[in-house]
C-alpha cells in the first residue's frame, strides 16, 4: 500500500487484514440504511492519518518493539475504537497520536499537519481522573480555554455550555471529590472538547467505572458524539464496548503491535443496548474474540494443584 493510499478507504468491509492470514467468521452485511451511512462516513474527509509507525523502547535487556509498520486514516466524525491482546500497543499508539510520546519510525497526521508534540486539535481523556482536585467543575473545563487565551468571563461562559451539554447542569461548583467516577469523566470530555479539538483521543476512559456506570458513561458518549463535530480515537479491551460504540474497529496483534483486520460494524445506528442480542452484533463480537484469543487445539485448560482444603464430603459439585 503507498503513502497515498488511506486504509479505510481501500478496505474491504469486514475483513480486510495485514500481515497475518486468519480464518474469518462470516459477519452479516449491514442492512441499507447502515451501508448508506458508512458510504456517507468514507465520503468525508480524513483527519487523522497514520503511516509506518512504528516505536521502539530500550530496556536493559535490550530494545523492545512495541508498535511495527502500522498504517491507517480516520474520517471526520467517525468514531474508532481500537482493541487488541494485552501487550499489543494500544496505550503506546493512543499515547504518539496525542503528541506525549515520540515514534521510532512513521507518521502521524491531523488535517494533513505532522504531530511533533500535545496540541489543541487533539483531546485527551484518560482511565484515571485527572481533574484538579482544587478547582471547582466549571474552573476545571475553563481551565484550558483561560491557558489559550480567553479571559476568566468568556472561559466560564463557553464553559458552562459544555457543562451542560455533558448533563452536569447544575454542577459548576461542585469540587472533583463530591462527584462520582461516571460525572467526573464527563468533566473530563467537557473539559477536552471545550478547546475545540479535531479528534478525541479516550484510552480506557470508562475501565475503572463499575459496570452499571460504565454502561451510562456509554450511552452519555454517544449522545454528545451525536451532537459535535468531532472524531473519536477510542482504546478499549472490552469487546461489547467496542462494537456498542464504534463505526470501525481496529485489531491489534501483540508484540509487536502491528495491524490484524479492520472492519466495519454491521449493527445500525442509534445504538442501544437491545441490540446486544441481535446477530449482527453478536458475530461481530465473536470475529473479534477469534481474531484475539484464537481457539487452540486442544483448548488449554489452566489446571490448579490439587490442595484440599475442606472436609471430605463437603461437596459443592
Amino acid at each position: 500500500m503507498s503513502d497515498g493510499q488511506n486504509l479505510s478507504d481501500t478496505a474491504q468491509p469486514f475483513g480486510s487484514a495485514q500481515g497475518t492470514e486468519t480464518t474469518s467468521h462470516t459477519l452479516p452485511h449491514p442492512d441499507d440504511a447502515t451501508a448508506v451511512r458508512l458510504e456517507r462516513m468514507h465520503a468525508r474527509e480524513t483527519v487523522l492519518e497514520v503511516k509506518h509507525l512504528g516505536k521502539t523502547f530500550q530496556s536493559q535487556q535490550g530494545p523492545v518493539e512495541a508498535i511495527r509498520d502500522l498504517s491507517f486514516s480516520v474520517h471526520r466524525r467517525e468514531f474508532l475504537s481500537v482493541v487488541g491482546a494485552s501487550g499489543c500497543g494500544k496505550s503506546t499508539l493512543v499515547r504518539i497520536l496525542a503528541g506525549l510520546e515520540t515514534a521510532t519510525s512513521g507518521q502521524v497526521l491531523v488535517d494533513g499537519k505532522p504531530v511533533d508534540g500535545p496540541g489543541s486539535d487533539r483531546g485527551m481523556v484518560f482511565q484515571g481522573y485527572t481533574l484538579f482536585p482544587w478547582l471547582t467543575v466549571e474552573r476545571n473545563v475553563a481551565f484550558g480555554l483561560e491557558m489559550a487565551g480567553s479571559s476568566p468571563r468568556t472561559a466560564s461562559v463557553h464553559a458552562r455550555e459544555w457543562i451542560d451539554l455533558v448533563g452536569l447542569t447544575g454542577f459548576e461548583e461542585k469540587y472533583p471529590h463530591q462527584l462520582s467516577g461516571g460525572m467526573r469523566q464527563r468533566v473530563a470530555i467537557a473539559r477536552s472538547l471545550a478547546a475545540g479539538p479535531r479528534v478525541l483521543l479516550m484510552d480506557e476512559p470508562f475501565g475503572a467505572l463499575d459496570a452499571q456506570t460504565r454502561a451510562q458513561m456509554q450511552a452519555h458518549l454517544l449522545q454528545i458524539w451525536k451532537n459535535v463535530d468531532i472524531t473519536i480515537v477510542f482504546i478499549t479491551h472490552d469487546l461489547d464496548e467496542a462494537v456498542y460504540l464504534s463505526d470501525r474497529i481496529l485489531v491489534l496483534d501483540p508484540r509487536p503491535g502491528r495491524l490484524r483486520e479492520h472492519l466495519e460494524v454491521p449493527v445500525s445506528r442509534p445504538r442501544s443496548f437491545g441490540q446486544i442480542p441481535s446477530k449482527e452484533f453478536q458475530a461481530t463480537k465473536a470475529h473479534l474474540e477469534h481474531l484475539i484469543h484464537p481457539p487452540t487445539h486442544p483448548p488449554k485448560v489452566e489446571r490448579l494443584p490439587m490442595i484440599r482444603m475442606t472436609l471430605v464430603g463437603d461437596e459443592v459439585e
